[in-house]
């Protein structure tokens, strides 16, 4: 069962009704939507729809049906402004799954083909034993996506899920396959499939991100320490299918990628430059509902990557430049 619901979040930067403008991304800080609610979008994945960017995510609100699992959806035009447009699954366990169950990292792609909204996420019990991704639909993208089925893509078992849209507008997801590591595989033709397998990477990590950058692929990860940040590292290759070079850390070791873990990376090819930002989640387990975001510009090229120390910026939608903040 789904609806679409109008959630009003318990962390609140200004009264409703007052409509909240940001003029930067402030990584790790309390981040309000247009009604002054804390997004609650976590382990989530961005589109982009002509000039509207969609943001969806795990929504870890306080109040909510326990018996539900949802995906809350944002948009924005410039990608720090976020309007709350519903929680578009409000859904109970499917079929034979038990109550005790989780819905974790959607990720949302549009077939032009199908003209379909296509959101795949981890589906799983507590125990993660069942190691699949869950398949719903919709006609638009902040409408009650219905869900379709659940399986292991290509017979492999599937937990931290990622996408990633390539500059031909290929689809592929992204899904690690413990013990082994992480697959790449493309998408079917209508998105409601996993067809072909692109490269295995022998690597024991999560929350999988690629972007293409200049005539390379980066490919960043988390390692397996649950809830716990750790040093996040990537790899680069010529091609998905590799091979891809051995995995340096993006950011100093002690500061455990300052406490988040990556979850996508989102490429801004503006007038003057094209910015990739990563886009990672400050998990705060006891208190879900106060998890943050770190969203920042990356330091990128020649098979290089870094993230820097995470401070307040601004971002030109347009040019595609950026810009640090005093405050």
């Amino acid at each position: 069962m789904f609806v679409c619901l109008i959630y009003l979040s318990v962390i609140k930067v200004q009264a409703a009704g007052k409509p909240v403008s940001q003029d930067s991304i402030r990584p790790g800080q309390v981040w309000p939507d247009s009604d002054g609610n804390h997004i609650q979008a976590h382990g989530g994945g961005i589109i982009k729809i002509k000039r509207t960017y969609y943001w969806y995510g795990e929504q870890r609100g306080k109040g909510l049906d326990p018996k539900f699992r949802y995906v809350s959806c944002y948009s924005s035009k410039d990608l720090t402004n976020w309007k709350f447009m519903g929680n578009v699954v409000k859904m109970l366990p499917p079929d034979t799954l038990s109550d005790k169950w989780v819905l974790e990292r959607p990720k949302v792609f549009y077939n032009a083909g199908t003209k379909k909204y296509v959101m795949y996420f981890h589906l799983d019990d507590r125990g993660y034993k069942i190691a699949q991704v869950g398949v719903a639909t919709c006609d638009k993208p902040d409408g009650e996506y219905k869900y379709v089925k659940r399986f292991r893509p290509l017979g492999h078992e599937s937990r931290d899920i990622g996408q990633f849209i390539d500059d031909d507008g290929t689809a592929y997801l992204v899904f690690e396959d413990r013990p082994f590591g992480f697959r790449i595989a493309r998408l079917s033709k209508d998105y409601m499939d996993v067809e072909k397998e692109m490269t295995l990477v022998k690597a024991h990590m999560e929350g999988g991100a690629i972007v293409h950058y200049q005539g390379l692929y980066y490919s960043i990860g988390s390692a397996l320490t649950g809830w716990n940040a750790n040093p996040n590292k990537y790899s680069t290759a010529p091609t998905l299918e590799g091979p891809w070079t051995a995995f340096k850390d993006i950011a100093p070791v002690l500061t455990n990628t300052y406490g988040s873990q990556s979850t996508m990376l989102i490429k801004v090819v503006g007038t003057k430059k094209t910015t990739v930002i990563f886009m990672g989640d400050i998990w705060k387990p006891k208190t879900q509902y106060d998890s943050r975001y770190l969203w920042m510009p990356l330091e990128i090229g020649d098979g290089k990557l870094w993230l820097p120390e995470p401070k307040p910026w601004k971002l030109n939608i347009k040019t595609g430049e950026t810009s640090f903040s005093k405050n």
